[in-house]
């Protein structure tokens, strides 16, 4: 008997004070940090290297920022591109583009040229508020993507007084520093003209509730990144969701820590929005280097840390080796790679708080479950949808056909946090939705509780002599094998089988692997088409910046050393 869609066996696993449902709150993104600057205007918004802005200003820097945007011709529905690192000039930026209509363009600052060329080719932004260390790529654009303007940020300026003075000291350190940090640039606006101006007249109306907000690019691993239509309604529902996960962590007092790059979407919504909504302290680090962290925790861990499975190894093992407690960091939430009880138990030792896992997609703003910051959270799941989502199982043949409860099937989603669809790409977006349910391409399974478990992604399927492999079985079973660091799965091209699994493989520091014991080893734990044909033993795995290892630069790879191999 299948299971009906009205069906919601999550809900009775749901934490204590975790709402049931959802009433996603009227208006926008900028109602929600006119709201925190109203209520809290004293409290601390921003802290970057020590240097604190508070709501009142944080405010009055966004109604200044939005009215120069205003005046160098930014129109309701304009795309704005950002460029930016993690630093306070990013949060400005983002909102004072919201507070005219106007639409952000996330971007990675360390992309390439012809990464960014990529995405200005494809949401043509006139306008771009950039790190000036960017700059100069953005002014070597060809004729036809030629901005209008250019906002260049000196993050520097941001650093307080002492720092500065610091940076210009005639020493090589304080050189490489600074040529680290910030370059001359010529041609742009500087940002501190931006916000110089005169602040944007109260009758200039905003956007409403429905009006696109943000394109973000996915990852691209599984094909080439597409933007993604995210409204003000999609966001400021995800925050909430995100605030009702977590009712125990106060209004106005929390300290939520922004380790995750701000222009990805995990990082965005579980910092830029949620934080900001809850008129939470932001701790802004423009990298997540345990050295830049680990004297903030220090001085003030945070009340909520959202980050990836190996930051919080990286921290755990950096503070243990300098001595300094991560007591007090109440609630850590992990996505974007599967969490292992490696990591969590001896964080959770080390803090007393809980590290729980969560999952979502760029699609869904991004946030679509998580576990319980319970004791009944569910080690090795994802968790239960969060309030409003509502989730399906289905045949990924069929998808409007319902597997058996329990049963392993494509996981469909809906709810107030789902895009609309991709920037331009209306063939694309009807490719992912069935009705109003959004594929979102991952084989999951159900429990009877609501529990959730990724089981693979339909497009990481490796088709080997028409058997299904999971990537993630064999990595599993790889990674406990002795001396192996890390592993990739992926599918080669091969004539006769259509594609043969090859594994790419990450030794142990002082560990020689031999390649052919390891294969005689995986042929005892698995069917003999799952067992790799060929292990190619590398430093290391490509990876996001948010350290989800890239299967499909893997397989480039992996494809370029074999034909390198045959020549």
């Amino acid at each position: 008997m299948t299971r009906s869609p009205a069906e919601k066996p999550w809900l009775d696993s749901y934490a204590d004070g975790v709402p049931r449902e959802l009433e996603v709150p009227p208006g926008t993104l900028g109602d929600l940090i006119a709201e925190s600057v109203a209520t809290y205007p004293r409290n601390v918004a921003l802290e970057f290297f020590g240097r604190e802005t508070s709501y009142a200003e944080l405010g009055e820097q966004i109604e200044h920022a939005a009215e120069g945007l205003r005046r160098l011709g930014v129109k309701p529905g304009d795309r704005v591109a950002l460029i930016l690192p993690n630093c306070p000039q990013h949060v400005v930026a983002f909102y004072a583009v919201l507070r005219i209509g106007g639409v952000v363009v996330e971007h990675n600052p360390l992309y390439t040229a012809r990464e960014l060329r990529h995405q200005f080719e494809d949401h043509r932004a006139r306008v771009a508020i950039a790190w000036d260390k960017t700059v100069p790529t953005l002014q070597d654009f060809p004729r036809d993507l030629a901005l209008d303007s250019i906002v260049s940020v000196d993050m520097t300026r941001a650093f307080p007084l002492k720092m500065r003075m610091l940076l210009k000291l005639p020493i090589e350190k304080a050189r490489k520093s600074r040529a680290e940090l910030t370059t001359e640039v010529q041609g742009t606006v500087p940002w501190e003209e931006l916000v110089g101006g005169p602040a944007i007249p109260a009758e200039v109306p905003g956007p409403d509730a429905a009006s696109l907000a943000l394109i973000q690019y996915t990852s691209g691993t599984t094909g080439s990144p597409k933007g993604v239509n995210l409204s003000h309604r999609n966001l400021v529902a995800n925050a909430a969701q995100a605030r009702a996960w977590v009712p125990s962590i106060p209004r106005g007092t929390a300290s939520v820590h922004a380790v995750l790059p701000l222009f990805h979407a995990y990082g965005l919504t579980l910092c830029l929005t949620f934080a900001m909504s809850m008129g939470a302290r932001l701790v802004l680090f423009p990298k997540p280097d345990p050295d830049l962290v680990l004297p903030v925790f220090k001085k003030r861990p945070p009340t909520f840390l959202p980050a990836v499975p190996p930051l919080y190894d990286r921290l755990r093992k950096a503070a243990e080796a300098k001595g300094v407690s991560l007591k007090g960091i109440e609630i850590a939430i992990s996505g974007a790679m599967p969490l292992s009880k490696e990591v969590v138990e001896p964080w959770e030792a080390l803090t007393g708080g809980y590290l729980v896992e969560g999952y979502g997609l760029s699609e869904c703003s991004p946030v679509l479950m998580a576990n319980p910051v319970a004791p009944n959270r569910r080690a090795g799941t994802v968790g239960l949808p969060l309030p409003g989502t509502e989730v399906r199982v289905v045949d990924p043949d069929d998808p409007t056909n319902d597997v058996e409860p329990g049963q392993p099937g494509e996981l469909l989603v809906r709810g107030p946090q789902v895009f609309s669809g991709y920037w331009k790409k209306p063939e694309a977006t009807a490719e992912v939705f069935v009705g109003d349910w959004f594929r979102t391409g991952d084989i999951v399974s159900i429990d009877d509780d609501g529990f959730v478990t990724i089981t693979d992604r339909i497009k990481e399927l490796v088709i080997t002599g028409g058997f299904n492999v999971s990537p993630s079985e064999v990595e599993d079973m790889l990674r406990s094998y002795d001396g192996i660091a890390d592993v990739a799965i992926v599918g080669i091209p091969n004539a006769r089988d259509g594609e043969h699994v090859v594994a790419a493989v990450v030794a142990e520091p002082g560990v020689t692997l031999d390649t052919d014991a390891v294969r005689a080893w995986a042929k005892q734990q698995l069917a003999a088409y799952k067992v790799p044909r060929r292990i190619h033993l590398v430093d290391e795995l490509p990876k996001s910046m948010i350290g989800k290892v890239l299967r499909r630069k893997v397989r480039d790879e992996l494809i370029e050393i074999e034909q390198q191999e045959n020549k």
